[in-house]
């Protein structure tokens, strides 16, 4: 970021209109210049102003957008080595690699079963992005149906892998809908690829085989008006590669090279030859910096480690994931079904909600916004406090929907049940087992 937030709020309207999302011109500048706001939330600052603002507070390394629909993504836009110097924000995008003289019937199974990997984790939906199309044979026919088909009947987003532009526009034409990145340009191909790019608007690619090679070519593709680059340094060696994407990573953000400030993609399908090496070579992308990585094929049990490291990975450190203060129902609950009350910490509640499921017993789950905050901690920072979640429970609407007033308190913060029925005089506190697996007996033998 190059202005600091007063020098961003110059230039902004001082309308306080609170559109961005935030009451004051000043608090949205503050979060522009942290990097917490887009400038596109303000719909009224100049075209001058915003010229002026888009390219001070431009990352370092430009977010890329690839892909569209559910799996559209973005790679880039990165501003800190280390993840707890603030936060990572787009998580590395996972492709597998297919060839397109590969049999249609065989391809169309293939999309069925990828399309499957889906995985619920608190409350997110981990799932692959992308697919690689290499052409097998410079049959750009056979190249572009194989586009075609991965486009309309699958929600995977494509990269389209070769060396032929012929077979690259025939392919564009066909799935340009999808926002295809085309790959690769090379010293050779550049002003053919670039121009590509630049005609179809697409993401594009550079490929050599050195970091000066690299920023040779990509100074040639900006300066014919790509904009959107993913780098591809080259290295097929797990040391190299590691090394160059440190290189680039550092050099964008600590040398202020814009020549490599953009994302990256890394093979480690060409870097192994089998898909569990591939899985642990990749693991190691996803932390050390790919922006995309290819596998040669996705199968749960690899797929799955992988999304899990990357949604940990990309996770803000500074920003606990919670779910919705309300009131969850768990089966069919009636009006003698029991009340538990917890915290809205994610994982607090994905456990509690999934004994209460395990347990089968119909039940009202109360979830109380702390911040993201678990029940102790909650507790200790004093935002789970008998007074507050007596308060709560007031507010809530619950009491409309049983017949009872009997409210389960977690075992963890059982000090609070006085302060509750001081709060709750006509309602009796319930304190539940310390541990959720305890829960599941511990309804069985609940009664009103």
């Amino acid at each position: 970021m190059g202005l600091t937030g007063i020098q961003i709020f110059k230039m902004l309207p001082k309308t306080n209109c609170g559109e961005c999302g935030v009451p004051t011109c000043l608090a949205f500048a503050m979060n522009l210049a942290s990097g917490k706001a887009e400038l596109d939330a303000c719909p009224y600052v100049s075209d001058e102003a915003r010229e002026k603002l888009a390219e001070a507070s431009a990352p370092p390394i430009r977010p890329v957008a690839m892909g569209a629909g559910t799996r559209a993504f973005k790679a880039g836009g990165e501003t800190v080595m280390f993840r707890h110097e603030k936060t990572f924000y787009n998580p590395t995008a996972l492709a597998a690699m297919l060839s397109s003289d590969m049999d249609m019937e065989a391809l169309g199974t293939k999309l069925k079963e990828w399309n499957a990997f889906q995985y619920e984790r608190v409350g997110v939906n981990l799932r692959p992005e992308a697919i690689a199309l290499r052409d097998a044979d410079g049959n750009a026919a056979a190249f572009a149906a194989a586009a075609k088909k991965i486009a309309e009947e699958s929600e995977f987003g494509l990269i389209l892998i070769s060396d032929a532009v012929e077979s690259l526009k025939a392919a564009v034409d066909v799935c340009a809908f999808k926002r295809p990145r085309l790959y690769a340009a090379t010293a050779d191909n550049a002003e053919e690829m670039g121009s590509l790019a630049v005609e179809k608007g697409l993401p594009l690619a550079a490929k050599a085989d050195s970091l000066d090679a690299l920023v040779a070519l990509s100074d040639r593709l900006t300066e014919a008006g790509v904009k959107d680059l993913v780098l591809d340094p080259g290295s097929r060696e797990v040391k190299k590669a590691f090394e160059e994407q440190v290189a680039i990573r550092r050099a964008a953000l600590k040398a202020g090279n814009r020549s490599l400030g953009f994302p990256t993609i890394a093979f480690p399908c060409e870097m192994a030859s089998n898909l569990d090496v591939e899985t642990v070579i990749a693991s190691m992308l996803i932390a050390k910096y790919a922006g995309i990585v290819v596998l040669s094929d996705f199968r749960g049990e690899s797929l799955f480690s992988l999304l899990l490291e990357r949604l940990n990975i990309f996770t803000d450190p500074q920003r606990p994931m919670t779910v919705t203060e309300g009131i969850y129902e768990i089966g069919a609950p009636d009006e003698n079904a029991p009340v538990l009350v917890t915290t809205n910490f994610s994982l607090t509640y994905f456990i509690v909600s999934g004994e209460i499921e395990g347990s089968r017993v119909p039940s009202w789950l109360m979830i109380m916004d702390t911040e993201g905050l678990s029940v102790m901690t909650a507790w200790a920072a004093g935002k789970f406090s008998g007074d507050a979640v007596g308060m709560f429970v007031k507010k809530s609407g619950i009491a409309d929907k049983i017949g009872h007033k009997k409210i389960i308190i977690p075992g963890y913060a059982a000090s609070i049940s006085g302060e509750m029925e001081e709060e709750l005089p006509d309602w009796e506190v319930i304190i539940g087992p310390r541990d959720a697996s305890l829960l599941p007996k511990f309804l069985k033998d609940f009664s009103v």
